[in-house]
């Protein structure tokens, strides 16, 4: 049984952004009668802004902590104050993993690399193995990387440092909030993800609210899927919905469609 059994807005306290994305006036209520759930629509239909909303009401962790302070959580922020939640079980625990939350990360780990090497002044003797341990020791965000994840990422590959976290993090029981997690995988790689999903959920201890644009990944067995437009928020099959459609149709008549554009 999912933790959390609904969300809703049952009063809005504007008409301007964030109050006017399709994916929050077209919304009545959602149902998480699955342990998955996908949150999909076309850019620009508030798939994330509605997804950062839940985990903001949640307070769930993310890869900065557990504030939501920062400006790009403004519209959650907001939006926070008037979403309705009912609860199966009352357990606000797990992970929020947004793709630009990542790069972000991995990309302030290298800035304080640069910052601490401008600042050591040593001898150009100084063997390279020595001063990589002098930076190690140092920067203390490559210190929590390894503490949090086993170990550097920064000699992982993107896609693989992306899908290691993902692993370090989708271990404990909780409600996980993903935003587009296939925007660093491979096609092969997002399997892998459906993979370590399935075995979590097969725990019957997690729970998975996931915004993709992946047909890939909304292929996952049983999930719930919700589609965004302009007019509608309702649930689909996975053949009806845009993306999966869209994608299919291009794989069986590539030519068709780029002689049309």
């Amino acid at each position: 049984m999912p933790f959390l059994k609904s969300v809703s807005f049952p009063k809005l306290s504007g008409s301007a952004f964030p109050y006017n994305v399709p994916s929050i006036k077209n919304l009545d209520s959602i149902e998480f009668n699955s342990p998955v759930t996908f949150i999909i629509g076309d850019n620009g239909t508030g798939k994330s802004t509605l997804i950062e909303t839940i985990a903001c009401w949640l307070q769930l962790p993310h890869m900065d902590g557990n504030s939501y302070s920062k400006e790009s959580f403004s519209a959650a922020r907001k939006l926070a104050m008037d979403l309705k939640v009912e609860w199966n079980i009352d357990l606000p625990t797990g992970f929020f993993f947004r793709a630009e939350d990542f790069g972000d990360y991995m990309n302030s780990v290298d800035r304080k690399e640069v910052e601490l090497r401008r600042q050591f002044d040593v001898d150009d003797e100084v063997d390279e193995k020595i001063l990589q341990q002098m930076l190690d020791n140092a920067n203390h965000q490559k210190y929590q990387m390894k503490r949090n994840y086993g170990q550097d990422l920064q000699t992982f590959s993107h896609g693989e440092a992306y899908l290691h976290i993902l692993q370090k993090q989708l271990e404990r029981k909780g409600i996980f909030i993903l935003d587009e997690p296939e925007a660093a995988l491979s096609p092969n790689r997002q399997l892998s993800l459906i993979h370590l999903i399935k075995n979590h959920v097969k725990k019957g201890n997690a729970q998975y609210i996931i915004a993709s644009h992946s047909p890939i990944l909304m292929a996952f067995p049983n999930a719930a899927l919700y589609e965004i437009t302009e007019e509608k928020f309702e649930r689909k099959q996975l053949e009806d919905i845009d993306h999966f459609f869209i994608t299919k149709s291009f794989l069986n008549n590539p030519e068709i469609f780029l002689d049309e554009l």
